[in-house]
């Protein structure tokens, strides 16, 4: 079961993982049943992970990431689970300052 379209977008997503996880606010998993209840209709595809069972999308202050692979895979729709990062602003930083001592404006 292809998680993403190439290595490239395999690798976007693991970024972007580490990313969210590193800079939201709030963390929120889910899995099963509660995948289908998302409201992902007011949040935009993130293109550059190239997902296909696997999947980013981006809202105002956050990321949620859908993983259905090994639930497809192995016919187990509990295993289903979604990440939602939350209390991101553009970038992520909320104007903290970041290793090389530049301060980003938020």
């Amino acid at each position: 079961m292809p998680l993403h379209a190439s290595v490239e977008g395999w690798v976007e997503s693991v970024a972007l993982a580490h990313h969210a996880a590193m800079w939201a606010k709030q963390i929120t998993k889910v899995s099963g049943e509660d995948v289908d209840a998302l409201q992902l209709g007011f949040y935009e595809p993130v293109l550059e992970v190239e997902g296909l069972a696997d999947g980013w999308w981006r809202g105002a202050d956050s990321l949620v990431a859908v993983y259905k692979g090994e639930a497809e895979c192995f016919a187990r729709p509990g295993w289903r689970s979604a990440v939602m990062y939350s209390g991101l602003d553009k970038w992520g930083l909320h104007g903290r300052t970041v290793a090389i001592g530049l301060r980003i404006p938020t």
